[in-house]
């Protein structure tokens, strides 16, 4: 009896056993299913999500006709270690054509940690016929604030020793005017102005007018420019567009006499809560067009705030208050590594723009190093912004 007690016993537990390795089988099995399942899903959402990339991409290529096509050659102004003043950085040039040639002013920063103005000049728009050894420009008495206001938050692209920064160029009659941004290296960002005869100017003769302050004092400005040519009679300088468009109309430019500002938007202004805080300012000084007057602009995306974008829109030719036409999309992005190696990642800053043969030439600064241009057909580039346009007023009867 004993040993059949004993062999039940047994038998029960191989029985046990078995039943608890076919359990195990049954749930290896059941998992394995589901991971099967699992991957499946996992692929069909990835191959899901490529396909929407992709559409995206084929969407976002088709709603952005307006583009720039940088040149091969870039960049076209490297900064230069022989010269002291230009050893470090040689970026956001201004430009302007005349007699043949492509007049470029850009902004230097050398040992001293000064921003200066260089001078250069193109046949073809493109490559560097004459490089100035010579400073063209330099703030020789920036107006300093007491060491006791306390330092502004303010990036100036590595200037810190303060001088002359991102210039405008301006043609107009015989003389050429120079808007740029007169920082003092501590607690002083404004706006200033000279001028130069054209002469003297081509020929590289540097006697600038002594310059002014236009903006007023305890104030941060930037980005303003004038127009080339006069608007019903008077001197035109737009200082801001946005919230709105907003420009000075002077009958005589030396009304601007260091006593006499520009009131823009700035931080204490009560326009400022309602601005696109997106948009950074004026790039080039505006081009006249049968369109009305073509302005790009610095702004960035709410998916990408760390990328300065350049951006298009045209003005009325009567009343540049009106936005007539204004680009959905980015004109010209940070893409490429002269675009992103430098003292700035990710910028693309322009001061400066001309029309030479039918051909828009746009000069920017490159990630706050180096100096770049893009072009494009000027008639094809005007009617992709007309039809693709953000916004499209019609001008009054």
């Amino acid at each position: 009896m004993a040993a059949l007690k004993k062999k039940k016993k047994i038998l029960k537990k191989k029985v046990a056993v078995k039943k608890k390795i076919a359990v195990k089988k049954k749930v290896r099995a059941v998992v394995k299913r589901k991971a099967v399942i699992k991957k499946k899903v996992v692929k069909k959402v990835i191959s899901k999500k490529l396909k929407v990339k992709r559409k995206i991409k084929v969407v976002l290529k088709k709603k952005s006709p307006i583009h720039l096509k940088r040149v091969v050659h870039n960049p076209i102004i490297n900064p230069d270690g022989q010269k002291y003043w230009e050893s470090k950085a040689a970026f956001n040039p201004a430009a302007l054509y005349y007699d043949g040639k492509v007049h470029i002013i850009y902004r230097a920063i050398g040992d001293t940690d000064m921003s200066v103005l260089g001078y250069a000049n193109s046949t073809d728009g493109i490559h560097v016929d004459e490089h100035s050894k010579e400073l063209a420009f330099y703030q020789k008495s920036v107006q300093p604030v007491s060491r006791m206001t306390p330092n502004i938050s303010y990036c100036s692209g590595g200037g810190w020793g303060g001088g002359s920064e991102d210039p405008r160029l301006t043609l107009l009659g015989d003389k050429v005017y120079l808007i740029y941004t007169a920082f003092d290296g501590w607690g002083s960002v404004r706006m200033a102005l000279t001028s130069i005869s054209l002469d003297d100017f081509i020929k590289r003769r540097w006697d600038w007018k002594k310059p002014v302050l236009i903006s007023p004092p305890g104030q941060i400005h930037k980005n303003w420019v004038l127009f080339p040519e006069k608007i019903k009679g008077k001197y035109a300088i737009l200082h801001s567009i946005s919230p709105n468009i907003m420009l000075d109309y002077f009958d005589d430019l030396d009304e601007l006499n260091g006593e006499n500002f520009i009131y823009s938007v700035h931080q204490g202004s009560p326009l400022w809560a309602t601005r696109d805080r997106f948009i950074r300012g004026v790039g080039p000084t505006p081009i006249k067009t049968k369109y009305g007057w073509l302005v790009l602009y610095h702004k960035m995306e709410k998916h990408e705030t760390h990328r300065y974008k350049l951006w298009a829109m045209l003005l009325d030719s009567k009343d540049p208050t009106k936005i007539l036409y204004n680009s959905k999309t980015p004109i010209l992005e940070p893409d490429l590594w002269y675009e992103n190696e430098g003292y700035k990642s990710g910028v693309v800053y322009s001061c400066g723009a001309v029309v030479k043969d039918g051909k828009l030439f746009v000069y920017y600064g490159g990630a706050d190093k180096v100096s770049c241009v893009a072009t494009a057909d000027l008639e094809k580039f005007l009617k992709e912004l007309i039809s693709s346009s953000a916004t499209k007023l019609k001008r009054k009867k």
